[in-house]
C-alpha cells in the first residue's frame, strides 16, 4: 500500500486535526512564510467556486424527479428551522443579561468603513425579497443563495413535465457535483493547514487577550444551543433521547462545517449523513439547501450577542422585554444573512439602531465581529450546519414514531 493510501485510510477527522496541528506549529515558528496560507485560500476558494452551483442542480434535480407526499414534513422541518432560531436569540439574551460584557471600541472604524449596514427591517426584508428574483446566472456567479434557491424551486417544478432523460441528466449531474465536492474536502487537511497558519501567524492569541470574554460568551451561548437547545426541541418532538443523533451529527457535520466555515460548502456532507441515516432523498436533498439559508442559529445569537455588548459597553439602559423584541428582530435578520453581504456581523447596526446606539459605535462592533470571525464564525457555521441535518432527521423520524418504525439513533 502506497503512502497516498494509507493517508486516504485515515479518517477525515484525523487528517483535518493533523492538518490544524501542523499549521499552527508554523505560524508560530515561521509565521513569516505566508505562501503557506494560499493553501487555504484555494481550498475556500473551491469550495465557495462549486457551492453556488451545486445547491442549483441538488434542489433542480430532486423536485424533478419527486414522487410527492413530502408536504407536511417540509412544514414541520421549517418550523423545527425558525423555533430553533428563536429560542437561540432568546438564550442569547438571557447569556447576555448574565455575564455583562464590555469591549475598547476606539480605533476599529477603519476595519468596517466601507461596509453599508441596512438600516430597518423593512430594508433587510425588502433586500430579502429582491434577492428572490435576482438574474440566476448573477445569483450563482455572485452566491446569493436565496435567489438560487428561489429559481432552484422554479426550475425543478417546470421540469416534472420534462422527459426521463432530462430528469435523469440532472440527477447525474447532482451526482457529479457531489463527488466534486466530496474530493475538495478530502483536501481539507491541507486548506485547514493553510488557514490555521495565517490565523494563528496573523492574530496569534491577541483576540483572546483582548477579546476573550466576547469570545467566550459567543462561543458558549452557542454551545448551549446546540447541546441544550436543539437537543430539548428535538427530544420533546420524538419523545427520544436526543444526543446519539445530536452527538453524530456534530461528528458527521459540525467539525468540517467547523473549518469550511460555510453552510452551503457543507451540503454534500449533512446529505451523506441524510443518506447514512436512511431519510428519504426527495425530503432532504431540498431540506438541506434550504437549511443552509433560513437555518441561522448562530447567526440569531451573533447579532443579539454583539447588540447588547454594544449597549452594555456604551452604558444604554435595556430592559428585559427590549432585549426579547431584539431576539423577534436578530431571527428574522438572521433569516436573510443570506441575502445580505457581510452576513450575521452586517446587521449588528441593524440591532443597534433599536436603542438609538450611533452608527460609529455600531460599526466599530462589526469590526470587532470580522477581528474574532477566525472563532465566531467557525462556531457559527458548525451550529447553523449541524442543526440542518439535526432537525432534517427529525423532522422525518417523526413519522418514522408515528409509523412503528425503529429509530437508527
Amino acid at each position: 500500500m502506497n503512502l497516498f493510501q494509507k493517508w486516504m485510510n485515515i479518517s477525515l477527522i484525523l487528517r483535518i486535526f493533523i492538518g490544524l496541528v501542523i499549521g499552527a506549529i508554523l505560524g508560530f515558528v515561521i509565521p513569516g512564510q505566508t505562501w503557506i496560507s494560499i493553501f487555504g485560500d484555494i481550498f475556500v476558494g473551491a469550495l465557495k467556486g462549486i457551492a453556488p452551483i451545486l445547491v442549483f442542480v441538488l434542489v433542480t434535480s430532486s423536485l424533478a424527479n419527486a414522487k410527492g407526499g413530502n408536504a407536511s414534513r417540509f412544514r414541520t422541518v421549517i418550523s423545527l428551522y425558525l423555533l430553533s432560531t428563536l429560542i437561540a436569540a432568546i438564550v442569547a439574551v438571557c447569556a447576555n443579561f448574565i455575564f455583562k460584557v464590555t469591549v475598547p471600541l476606539t480605533g476599529l472604524e477603519e476595519v468596517a468603513e466601507d461596509l453599508t449596514p441596512p438600516s430597518s427591517v423593512f430594508e433587510v426584508l425588502k433586500n430579502l425579497c429582491l434577492s428572490f428574483v435576482a438574474n440566476p446566472v448573477d445569483a450563482i456567479a455572485n452566491a446569493n443563495y436565496i435567489a438560487i434557491l428561489f429559481w432552484a424551486v422554479v426550475t425543478g417544478l417546470a421540469l416534472k413535465v420534462a422527459g426521463t432523460g432530462t430528469k435523469a441528466f440532472f440527477s447525474d449531474m447532482a451526482d457529479a457535483l457531489s463527488k466534486v465536492v466530496r474530493w475538495v474536502i478530502n483536501c481539507a487537511p491541507f486548506g485547514i493547514m493553510g488557514l490555521v497558519f495565517n490565523a494563528v501567524s496573523t492574530s496569534g492569541l491577541a483576540i483572546f487577550k483582548q477579546y476573550g470574554q466576547l469570545v467566550a460568551l459567543l462561543v458558549c451561548t452557542m454551545l448551549f444551543v446546540l447541546l441544550g437547545v436543539n437537543a430539548l426541541i428535538v427530544g420533546i418532538a420524538l419523545r427520544h433521547n436526543p444526543y446519539p443523533l445530536i452527538f453524530h451529527c456534530i461528528k458527521k457535520s459540525a467539525i468540517t462545517a467547523f473549518f469550511t466555515r460555510s453552510s452551503a460548502a457543507n451540503i454534500p456532507v449533512n446529505m451523506e449523513l441524510c443518506k447514512e441515516l436512511g431519510l428519504d432523498e426527495d425530503m432532504y436533498s431540498v431540506s438541506i439547501p434550504l437549511g443552509s439559508t433560513i437555518n441561522m442559529d448562530g447567526a440569531a445569537v451573533t447579532i443579539t450577542t454583539l447588540t447588547l455588548v454594544a449597549c452594555w459597553t456604551t452604558g444604554v439602559q435595556v430592559t428585559f422585554p427590549m432585549a426579547i423584541l431584539l431576539s423577534i428582530v436578530a431571527t428574522l435578520s438572521a433569516c436573510g444573512t443570506s441575502g445580505v453581504a457581510g452576513g450575521s456581523l452586517l446587521l449588528v447596526p441593524l440591532g443597534c439602531s433599536m436603542f438609538g446606539i450611533p452608527i460609529d459605535i455600531a460599526m466599530q462592533m462589526v469590526g470587532i465581529g470580522f477581528i474574532i470571525s477566525v472563532i465566531q464564525d467557525s462556531v457559527e457555521t458548525a451550529l447553523n450546519s449541524c442543526g440542518d441535518a439535526i432537525f432534517t432527521s427529525t423532522a422525518e423520524f417523526m413519522i418514522w414514531k408515528k409509523e412503528g418504525r425503529k429509530l437508527p439513533l
